[in-house]
């Protein structure tokens, strides 16, 4: 793999004992010709590049430039940089590559997980600082794990159960970034590995409740501008204020990972006199607009609250 562009560990030049010459003309071409049997074989949107850390970033600008000047597509591609506190990694590599692709938002998900094991000692204003979603919002992907952070994995980073929903709320009703779903967060899955201590061990990893209905929420209420109310260390909120094209949008969220609070928030005159509903449940109220579109929304503790309008 040479000409990577990490630093780490001598750039990890045989990761997984693979050792393949970018700088060569005939593997450079070689891959080309994959790249295009491939679209033509399948008939990919876009692509997911793995390790890419590891490679040389000029590279992949040839590699995408060619296929996408080739076939006059935009192949939307992400790359897995995964460095999880190092965004200026990140960002030395976005400029690399000029900005041909995305890159997972592996400091935001170092956030998720360092917010889950400190609980209410984290500062929840926080959560954005340092990730490329504050950074280059129209780059980054967000996610709250995948099958490296999972636990026994190379990689082993796993927000803990409870803050899960907070997280998944952080990254799809948000007007930055490109949320991506773990499938185990939406499924479940039960597997077996080896870890460090070279015992055996099952894991068990429970669907995330209702993670169908924030996608619902996402899809349906989460559009047009966005207020925040980033005001407190253990309770945060934000709302999107809706718009016409998507009848009955608009929706406020709620966070805490401390004790049971409120926030008064605006959602907008348009929804003066209309009544909110917590669409997870986890708060029972219901709550009417004011005439000037702000209410004050509840949330329970170390949860997290989705409003939006009642039989929507």
């Amino acid at each position: 793999m040479a000409g990577c562009s990490g630093s780490e560990n001598g750039n990890y030049d045989y990761l997984m004992l693979s050792d393949i010459d970018f700088r060569n003309p005939f593997v450079k071409e070689e891959l080309k010709r994959w790249g295009e049997w491939f679209y033509e074989t399948v008939g990919v949107d876009g692509f997911r590049l793995d390790a890419i850390r590891h490679m040389d970033p000029e590279f992949y600008n040839e590699w995408l430039d060619h296929l996408r000047g080739k076939y006059q597509k935009e192949f939307y591609t992400v790359g897995e940089y995964w460095v999880p506190y190092d965004l200026q990694s990140i960002l030395t590599y976005i400029e690399a590559t000029n900005q041909r692709m995305s890159l997972f938002d592996a400091p935001l998900q170092g956030n998720f997980y360092k917010a889950s094991k400190e609980n209410s000692d984290f500062n929840l204003c926080t959560i954005f600082d340092d990730t490329l979603v504050q950074s280059y919002p129209q780059l980054a992907v967000t996610l709250v794990g995948n099958h490296d952070t999972q636990p026994l994995q190379s990689l082993e980073q796993t927000v803990e159960a409870w803050f899960r929903p907070l997280a998944y709320a952080l990254i799809l009703f948000r007007k930055d970034g490109y949320p991506c779903i773990f499938y185990t967060d939406l499924y479940g899955t039960k597997y077996k590995d080896t870890g460090n201590d070279g015992e055996e061990h099952e894991i068990t990893l429970e669907k995330i409740d209702k993670l169908e209905v924030f996608l619902y929420v996402r899809k349906h209420l989460s559009y047009s501008q966005q207020n925040e109310y980033f005001n407190h260390p253990n309770c945060i909120g934000w709302t999107r204020e809706g718009d016409d094209e998507h009848k009955g949008s608009g929706c406020a969220v709620i966070i805490s990972n401390g004790e049971e609070g409120t926030k008064t928030m605006s959602v907008g005159a348009k929804h003066a006199g209309k009544k909110f509903v917590d669409y997870l449940g986890n708060v029972s109220d219901e709550i009417v607009i004011g005439e000037d579109g702000s209410a004050t929304f509840k949330v329970s503790g170390r949860s997290v609250s989705l409003w939006g309008l009642k039989n929507n």
